[in-house]
């Protein structure tokens, strides 16, 4: 009931691909990109794409040099376009001239990113992780981005996909800023993603292990047990509306916090109620720079974009 029900709420869109993209020269003689700027347009040939996911980037007109690169991850059943309208991010991207923002679609198993199988679940293993991870490597060549200023966002299977791609490439992200999602490797060994698709039993709401138990999971993503030493894992920032009976409230924001906060090693510190908005609690982990998390009561499937506050929180 609960899978039939969510698809029902979930956005469609439409998405297409055609070749377009240029190679850049070596800094400091960089080629200028010869991608059009102040309107979605789509690329190909940014590298191995395993699982043929679509690609369309905004690249504002006079952007700045080093830019700042978003990934922004649709919901199940939308597309990349569709998201580009939901999340509002060209607008403030035209204003302030200093990041770019990827919009990828998926045309697989209800238009949801694959976090279940093992591929998408492992490091550069040929999932949907592995594609996604080169449309970020190709921009950050194409436009000489700052590799310190990568960011993923997404809502529902997009923020699923946000801590997926957080736990297998953090060398690759600095932050996260996702919508109603669950812990990366919540629907691990499911038959699929998608709500007529998956192991209901995660986004029901039934999945709950220690913060320990899901930091293994999280660092194994990675590849090894241990998970990244070689530097830091990205902050996060996670909104869950608390009238979301599809993506399960009572659990799977607190899931994820138990998850993060293990990670970076913080605990709960303060609530700060009606933040941002009236009605809304913001969850504050240690001095609230690694982990925050968002309540929105009276809020279903999936909690707005705010894509001011997300662009504060990756320090743009």
């Amino acid at each position: 009931m609960v899978r039939t029900s969510l698809l029902t709420y979930l956005a469609l869109g439409l998405g297409s691909t055609t070749v377009l993209a240029a190679n850049c020269g070596q800094v400091p003689s960089q080629v200028p990109s010869q991608i059009p700027t102040g309107t979605l347009t789509p690329v190909t040939n940014f590298g191995e794409n395993p699982t043929g996911l679509d690609l369309k980037i905004y690249v504002p007109k006079d952007l700045s040099p080093n830019p700042a690169v978003i990934l922004a991850l649709h919901m199940c059943g939308g597309t990349g376009p569709q998201y580009f309208q939901q999340s509002q991010y060209s607008p403030l991207a035209d204003a302030r001239r200093s990041f770019v923002v990827l919009y990828p679609s998926t045309p697989h198993d209800n238009h949801c990113w694959d976090v279940a199988s093992k591929k998408s679940l492992t490091r550069d293993a040929g999932g949907d992780t592995t594609s996604l991870a080169n449309m970020v490597r190709w921009a950050v060549s194409e436009f000489d981005a700052d590799p310190s200023k990568v960011f993923v966002t997404g809502s529902s299977s997009g923020c699923m996909m946000s801590n997926v791609m957080a736990a297998a490439y953090p060398d690759l992200f600095s932050a996260v800023s996702c919508y109603s999602g669950v812990a990366a490797g919540c629907l691990a060994g499911g038959p699929g993603s998608s709500p007529t698709t998956s192991d209901p039993t995660c986004a029901a709401g039934h999945k709950q292990k220690t913060g320990p138990e899901w930091e293994a999971i999280l660092k194994g993503i990675y590849g090894t047990p241990q998970g990244y030493t070689e530097g830091k894992y990205p902050k996060v920032q996670t909104w869950h509306g608390e009238a979301d009976f599809f993506v399960n409230y009572n659990t799977n924001l607190a899931e994820q916090l138990k998850q993060w906060s293990t990670v970076h090693g913080v605990s709960f510190s303060k609530n700060a109620t009606d933040t941002p908005n009236s009605g809304y609690t913001k969850i504050v982990f240690g001095d609230g720079s690694k982990l925050v998390g968002y309540s929105a009561r009276g809020v279903g499937h999936t909690v707005p974009v705010h894509p001011e506050l997300d662009l504060q929180w990756f320090g743009l």
